[in-house]
């Protein structure tokens, strides 16, 4: 058997000719920046999350800058994140000139512990940015709590792996004080190439983004702000319009794959580790990602029958060549740190077959 990681050309086919007729309307009309297609999928994204305001962007990289330029995050800043995820998150935070300040993480949900971010906090913390990993939220309610003991903190949601999970009942674009997502082709909702969107409640802050992403214009030429060229194009826009339609079905049957493995490992006995998704939070699952001992030599043995893994991820962003000038050493996040070295992703998207999952877990 020949199992396909994320099975996009299978997703395709299913809305060939929608996508396509939606694509060929963008070309026929050349407007293939800012077109009515973006306009329309800001109000169905916020439709879906019930975020007051989605700014469409160009990716979930770009998506996360604008969030803290919006803040005004700037040089000799600090903001509070996770060393275990992916390099976006922090890359940002340098990128602008802040400091990333790590904090390890939950060793069940992998999401950042909020019982060791006070001690982080410090006069010079702008921000949190807890990212929802493989798809679940990380615990708001706890920092909110930080929140309104640091009155200035903010909070800012890296969604990029979990457009259409739920915290207590609101998804996860509809929290903290701004949410970003990605719309990379392997994410949950994926476009055909790049993108992204922020969330916001905030008027103020929502049109500033919209500004910022337009190279800080207020109108055409005049310039407020200094900003980027995060535009959505219409051609992605136009892509997602088409596929948000039936997010919610998607949705419904990634979580049909992440019960049926897990119910196939219970009847298995099996000794590894496998997710946790708290009580009263949902998952995108955007990843079903377990834990080995031996994860290499296991990754090898099933990729000679024909199935795929992949590691999310390798290497605690502490550890990583780039951020050595932080001064942190092996050792400063020791679950960040195990879990990096045992953690690995299994095949995981809406179409996985009943037959898949038994010859997965049957060579496991």
């Amino acid at each position: 058997m020949k199992i396909d990681f994320a099975n996009l050309q299978y997703q395709h086919s299913l809305y060939k000719e929608e996508i396509e007729e939606a694509i060929l309307k963008v070309a026929r009309n050349c407007n293939f920046i800012m077109g009515n297609e973006v306009q329309e999928l800001e109000k169905s994204l916020e439709e879906f999350t019930g975020a007051k305001y989605a700014v469409t962007c160009s990716n979930g990289t770009d998506a996360l800058l604008l969030a803290m330029m919006a803040l005004d995050i700037k040089p000799g800043d600090e903001v509070i994140t996770t060393p275990f995820t992916f390099i976006a998150t922090a890359e940002t935070i340098a990128f602008l000139g802040a400091t990333p300040v790590f904090v390890d993480i939950d060793e069940k949900t992998y999401n950042i512990d909020p019982n060791k971010i006070e001690e982080k906090i410090t006069s010079k913390t702008k921000a949190i940015i807890p990212v929802s990993l493989y798809g679940q939220p990380a615990d708001i309610d706890a920092l909110e709590q930080l929140k309104i003991k640091h009155s200035k903190l903010k909070i800012i949601i890296d969604g990029a792996q979990s457009f259409g999970s739920t915290y207590n009942g609101k998804t996860d674009s509809n929290l903290g004080d701004i949410s970003t997502t990605s719309f990379f082709p392997a994410k949950p909702l994926g476009c055909y190439g790049d993108g992204g969107a922020v969330f916001t409640n905030d008027e103020e802050l929502a049109n500033k983004m919209k500004s910022l992403r337009l190279h800080g214009q207020s109108k055409r030429y005049h310039h407020k702000y200094i900003g980027m060229g995060g535009r959505l194009d219409t051609i992605q826009a136009a892509v997602l319009n088409v596929k948000l339609q039936y997010y919610s079905k998607d949705l419904a049957l990634r979580q049909e794959v992440a019960k049926k493995y897990n119910s196939a490992f219970k009847i298995k006995h099996s000794k590894l580790v496998l997710p946790f998704v708290e009580e009263g939070r949902t998952s995108a699952w955007a990843q079903y990602s377990i834990r080995v001992k031996n994860r290499d030599e296991l990754q090898e043995k099933l990729k000679e029958v024909g199935i795929p893994t992949a590691v999310h991820y390798p290497m605690p962003l502490h550890l990583q060549e780039c951020f050595l000038y932080l001064g942190y050493k092996k050792g400063d996040f020791p679950i960040s740190e195990v879990v990096s070295q045992e953690i690995m992703s299994l095949p995981m998207n809406p179409y996985v077959t009943d037959e898949e999952i038994e010859y997965i877990i049957g060579n496991l």
